[in-house]
């Protein structure tokens, strides 16, 4: 969960200008959390209190109200309707960390993953983004090769994850789907040696990078067992602090590690 928040982080300010480089100031004092930040703790709560995933967002988004939603997002909060509203944006898999971290089975996982993200991303494509970033921490937590992980992921939810970074960064350009966000940023942490290098891979695109940031970070920690302790402190420190006694408050029920 916090190399998701990381990663967001260290992502949000090349998402209007965007870099085609992985070498840049990481921990940089022109960073700042984000919505995707915002809705992953959400979900935390969600999880740690049994309480509406729904209702905690519309909660989040009111005492958070400048942190960079998209239009349809912001419209379904304000909104007195529960219905989704059949997104298939990379939110869906931007917030979902705490879900890969939470169950204990793969299949549990994918059914509370596909019932989180369906509160707003209904769309075919917006639950399949959801569920496969949330399978891929799960995958990556209990022990799967990033073989195994490519496989499974493919096989299941049919992203073509068998291209380089290098084929894709030179025509790749700023995506709000899931179809197109998702697998990149797989592949990103797929080619990565670390935590940090697979932030930086995923940012290097020239996308969403705060949410290519995230949904990278979250499954990187996953792999590697943490966030190195330096980046891990510092995005703490970015946090207030309700986003910060959520974070660690989930974080030490899960026994995921932190500074």
């Amino acid at each position: 969960m916090l190399g998701a928040i990381a990663g967001d982080i260290i992502g949000s300010r090349f998402e209007y200008r965007p870099v085609k480089t992985a070498d840049f100031e990481l921990l940089h004092p022109g960073c700042t959390f984000t919505d995707d930040t915002v809705l992953t703790v959400a979900l935390a709560e969600a999880i740690l209190r049994g309480r509406s995933y729904a209702e905690l967002m519309r909660e989040y988004y009111r005492r958070y109200p400048d942190a960079g939603y998209g239009l349809g997002f912001h419209h379904w909060a304000l909104s007195a309707s529960s219905q989704p509203y059949n997104s298939y944006g990379n939110g869906a898999a931007m917030r979902i960390s705490p879900a890969g971290y939470a169950f204990d089975t793969l299949e549990e996982t994918l059914a509370r993953a596909e019932e989180y993200t369906a509160v707003t991303h209904n769309h075919p494509e917006g639950v399949k983004g959801g569920q496969a970033t949330a399978a891929a921490i799960f995958l990556a937590r209990t022990g799967s090769s990033k073989d195994q992980i490519r496989e499974f992921i493919t096989a299941r939810f049919g992203y073509n994850l068998s291209r380089t970074l290098a084929q894709i960064r030179p025509t790749y350009h700023f995506q709000e789907s899931c179809q197109g966000t998702v697998p990149e940023a797989i592949i990103a942490f797929l080619e990565s040696t670390g935590w940090e290098d697979a932030v930086r891979l995923a940012v290097s695109l020239g996308g969403d990078s705060d949410t290519l940031g995230c949904i990278t970070g979250g499954i990187a920690q996953a792999f590697y067992g943490g966030v190195p302790e330096t980046v891990a402190r510092w995005a703490l420190e970015q946090l207030d602090g309700h986003l910060r006694e959520v974070t660690l408050e989930f974080m030490d029920k899960y026994r995921l590690s932190h500074p």
